[in-house]
């Protein structure tokens, strides 16, 4: 007789709401084990922990170190004291995952113990402008980086079987970060991520949630920010390549190719070693990323014949060739050029 998984619920919470010892006691008479790791609250929510404390297993750290080091704390804890088979759901403590959806991910995530299950909210009705445009532009960004298209990329809602708990505490982030970078590590591993539609809560406009726009968001977008500073360095050298050598030989054409050779070696080196800190070695990403200068010169370089054949200055001319070929940089470099090493599930 096949055993059935021990369904086991870890709660990350800083400064929770009063309601969480009620979530951990339903969650407790519906047969799951809850662990809840206070991430710092302080003095003043210790009761709401101690109220918790007979439903759940209450693990602290002594200050805030950020919701992706609360969750790998309790994932390892779990990973320390339950043996196979169990399954983990992760759900948030500010009240937007109910009982009843929590309970859905954990029957949906026994079903498929290998791949990450997602509680997906919708976001076609009352929802905070914050949350709508950053999910928007998350789901953009991990469908363009991965080809893979979902829902709801901010949901803390999920679910997945023992054998990705190692697997879970590789991946790197301390903060809002690390659940962006768990989704971006399944899709290099092979892990499937299947979606279950979950009831979508804000409560008070979300005003318990402790995301910081401006500097978590740059944590989420980390690879990409540092890919568009590297591009914007290697930009500034090639442009002023490209003005100087075009300004003394009167031949923008050439001094395109040129500009655009002496440049590849810095954008090489930058995106090699800073911005995928890619593993690699290095004469096999060399060789990749040449074959793509190759393809991007002589895509760069028919742009801008054909822009200056309209009419447009050639200053001009450069800049628009420089956008438009951007994204199609990013994508080849993360995908081809340094791309991570797969894993097998």
């Amino acid at each position: 007789m096949q055993t059935l998984p021990k369904r086991i619920v870890l709660i990350p919470a800083y400064q929770p709401e009063t309601r969480l010892p009620a979530l951990a006691a339903g969650l407790h008479r519906n047969g799951c084990d809850v662990v809840i790791v206070d991430d710092g609250s302080g003095e003043r929510f210790a009761e709401i922990f101690a109220r918790a404390a007979g439903d759940a297993l209450i693990l602290h750290h002594t200050e805030n170190r950020g919701k992706g080091a609360a969750l790998k704390t309790g994932i390892a804890a779990i990973r320390g004291r339950y043996s196979a088979p169990y399954l983990i759901v992760t759900a948030d403590a500010d009240g937007q995952h109910t009982l009843g959806d929590i309970l859905r991910v954990s029957r949906q995530a026994a079903l498929f113990p290998e791949s990450l299950v997602l509680g997906c909210r919708g976001f076609d009705r009352d929802v905070p402008l914050r949350s709508r445009l950053g999910n928007t532009l998350t789901r953009l960004v991990f469908r363009l980086s991965t080809g893979v298209r979902i829902e709801d990329t901010q949901t803390g809602l999920r679910g997945f079987g023992d054998a990705l708990t190692d697997r879970m505490l590789e991946v790197p982030g301390e903060r809002y970060e690390y659940e962006m970078n768990v989704l971006f590590a399944c899709a290099g591993d092979g892990i499937a991520l299947r979606e279950l539609r979950i009831e979508t809560v804000y409560l008070s406009g979300n005003a318990s949630s402790h995301f910081r726009p401006l500097l978590d968001s740059c944590r989420i977008y980390r690879e990409i920010l540092k890919f568009s500073l590297s591009s914007f360095v290697s930009f500034l050298a090639d442009y002023a390549l490209f003005c100087l050598l075009s300004f003394l030989t009167g031949m923008p054409l050439v001094s395109n190719v040129l500009a655009r050779l002496l440049s590849a070696g810095l954008n090489f080196t930058l995106n090699h070693r800073l911005v995928f800190e890619s593993r690699s070695r290095m004469t096999a990403a060399a060789l990749r990323y040449a074959a793509l200068v190759c393809a991007i010169l002589v895509c760069n370089t028919l742009m801008l014949k054909g822009l200056l054949a309209l009419g447009c200055a050639a200053f001009l001319a450069k800049l628009l060739t420089e956008v438009l070929l951007f994204t199609a940089s990013y994508l080849a470099q993360h995908h081809f050029v340094f791309r991570k090493e797969r894993k097998k599930a």
